[in-house]
Parts: C-alpha cells; structure tokens; sequence
C-alpha cells in the first residue's frame, strides 16, 4: 500500500503514513484507551532544534575607563570651581585678602586658617559632589555618568542588571581603598583581570561594559 500524499510505502493495516503522517482511509483504528503513537520522522530528513544564543558581553578595557574619566574629571571640574568662589566670598577670605596693604606681610594666623578651611571645602565639596555625580547616573536608567556615556560605556552588577545607588555609593568610595594601592595598580588592574575588573569594581561587585 502507498500513502496517496507523498507515495511512499506503508505497512499493511497502518493507519497513518510514517512519513508524513497522512491519515489511511481504511487503516486499523486504535485501540480504544490507547493512544495512537505520534508518526516518527522520515529516515534522512534533518532534524531542527530550538537553541537559545547567549548575548555577548563586551568588557570596558582601561584606556577606554581612562578618557571617560578624564572627561569626567573636566565635567565635575567646572561645577567644582564655582562653589570654591562661592565659599570664598561667602566666608569672606576674599575680603580679608585685599584688605592687606601692598608690601605688608599678612599675618601667619591668618594663612593659616584660611589655607586649612580652603584645602577643607575642596575636599568636602570634591567628596559629596563626586559621590552624587557617579552614585546617581550610574543608578540610574543610564547606568553610566557623562564620560562613560560618550564612550559607550556602562555599570551593571555581576548578572548584568542596573546597579542600586547604595551599589554605586560602595563602588564611588571604594575607589578611595583603590588609590591607597602603590602605583595605580588598583586602577590598572582593569586592563588586565578577566573581566576587565578595577579593584573597585570588585569591591562593589560591578562591571563596566561596553557597546558592541
């Protein structure tokens, strides 16, 4: 007997073509409460199954991270600048220096005092000015600061997934105990661990990825 479909052979009583299942008017019909077997796959045809591929993942190298965050270093710069001025005026170092008369030497106290609360406001507003600027965009939808998103770059945890500000905090004052490393090792670590890690990145548990 010969399917009526595709012509090819089917064994006496069959009640379906085994090659692509088409139905044989006069076949044996199955047993009642017994499921009828599924047609198996014609001998020779290829088989297809479903395979799921995995995204690539490109790793930020160290000379990319060093321009982002030189570019960074400018953007955090200017803003930085303004409120220096700011505060000089405000807690009137500026007056008490033109005060002094040409050729007048200014007291020591006074140098003093004003270098300690100088150096003391560059720091404080260098902290919490860095700490907000990098903890906030790097938290948010962006997932990267000015300089990393002009590169191409962005922060993720270790899956891959948007990082919390409290991440991006432990990954901003982590930077600290990597600068503590002699000769910038902590930063150069990035250009050559595998998954292009600073020391703070593995702090934090974070990566710095690229676009493709």
């Amino acid at each position: 007997m010969y399917c009526s479909k595709c012509g090819g052979m089917v064994p006496e009583g069959a009640s379906f073509c085994r090659a692509c299942g088409q139905p044989i008017a006069g076949g044996s019909s199955p047993v009642a409460g017994v499921p009828a077997a599924a047609p198996s796959p014609a001998v020779g045809m290829p088989q297809y199954t479903a395979s799921i591929s995995q995204p690539q993942v490109f790793y930020a190298g160290f000379w990319l991270r060093f321009v982002a965050y030189l570019i960074d270093g400018i953007i955090i710069g200017i803003p930085c600048v303004v409120v220096f001025a700011i505060l000089a005026v405000a807690t009137g170092a500026s007056a008490a220096l033109t005060n002094i008369h040409p050729g007048e030497e200014p007291p020591q106290a006074l140098i003093a005092l004003l270098g300690a609360g100088f150096i003391f406001s560059i720091i404080l507003v260098a902290v919490i000015g860095g700490w907000l600027y990098y903890g906030m965009l790097e938290s948010s939808p962006w997932q990267a600061t000015l300089g990393k998103r002009a590169l191409g770059l962005y922060v993720t945890d270790m899956e891959g997934r948007r990082i919390s500000f409290g991440r991006a905090s432990g990954r901003f004052f982590g930077k600290f105990v990597t600068g503590l490393i002699p000769l910038a090792i902590g930063y150069i670590m990035a250009g050559f661990t595998a998954k292009k890690q600073a020391l703070h990145d593995m702090i934090a548990g974070c990566l710095v990825l690229r676009k493709a």
